[in-house]
């Protein structure tokens, strides 16, 4: 019986498996589902916390980021609103109530979690769009939120475009 080096398959510590989502995924998941659940009900955000924190799975998230962003989001709503107002082709209230979470997420990480790039708050924005909103709803959120970039890091969007060069 000969023995074969592991296969590529083998697990490796801290290595992840295709498709395995992050905990700061998963924060973001959860965080949008208690943003959806606040927009249609309007309901206390401590209750749409707890009740967010008894869903299946919310314990392999990173929760301090679903913390930032559920009760940022709530608090910076209307300033949110405005910044993206400047983009969309109607006022957010009239967005779906799903793409109007995931704007709401995405604007908040580009203007308040500047230690990730915005063009990874852009794509996972964008994921959240596609796994969770309407059929092309991750063209608009794509759109709205390459826009509002130039608002909230103009000084990173302008480095980025410099280096395509």
């Amino acid at each position: 019986m000969s023995t074969s080096p592991a296969s590529p398959k083998s697990k490796q510590p801290g290595a992840k498996r295709p498709g395995a989502k992050s905990a700061r995924r998963r924060s973001r998941e959860a965080a949008l589902q208690g943003l959806y659940q606040w927009l249609l009900t309007g309901e206390d955000i401590g209750a749409v916390d707890a009740h967010t924190r008894e869903q299946e799975g919310f314990a392999r998230c990173d929760q301090a980021h679903y913390d930032a962003i559920l009760h940022g989001v709530v608090n910076e709503a209307a300033d949110l609103d405005a910044v993206l107002g400047r983009h969309t082709d109607r006022k957010t209230t009239e967005l779906s109530p799903i793409e109007h979470a995931i704007l709401l997420l995405g604007a908040y990480e580009l203007k308040y979690c500047v230690d990730i790039p915005y063009r990874v708050a852009i794509n996972e924005a964008l994921e959240l769009a596609k796994s969770f909103g309407g059929t092309d709803g991750h063209k608009y959120v794509n759109g709205v939120l390459d826009r509002a970039a130039i608002d909230l890091r103009p000084q990173e969007v302008q480095a980025a475009r410099q280096d395509r060069r």
